[in-house]
């Protein structure tokens, strides 16, 4: 009975965006709001992840500091491009060669710094 109610709620939504008027622009309004929530919760993790590795971070050598912020800012960038990026064919190997070399970098700088 359960699933049945939440199909029967999934339905009337549906409907709701296919036949009332502007129900796509409200559609669009709730995804907007939703992806900014998203964004906001990344930003929250790494303000708490900053906080959390300060003294990590300070013992870091110059060098890996750039590396390290330097990728997180590429990610950044990646996801305020990724509409214009996503588009073509070329952009979206762009996009995914960021991101990956990103994460490795990330992750690189992280396990020198919590090796002894």
């Amino acid at each position: 009975m359960r699933v049945a109610r939440n199909i029967a709620i999934i339905a009337l939504l549906a409907l709701g965006v296919a036949f009332i008027p502007g129900g796509g622009a409200a559609a669009e309004a709730v995804l907007a709001v939703l992806f900014t929530g998203f964004l906001a919760a990344l930003g929250f993790l790494g303000y708490r992840l900053y906080m959390q590795n300060q003294l990590t971070l300070s013992t870091l050598s110059d060098g890996r500091r750039a590396l390290l912020y330097g990728a997180v800012g590429a990610i950044a960038l990646m996801l305020v491009g990724t509409d214009e990026l996503l588009d073509t064919g070329g952009g979206t190997l762009l996009w995914i060669g960021v991101l990956a070399l990103s994460v490795l970098t990330i992750m690189q700088v992280w396990r020198e710094a919590t090796t002894y």
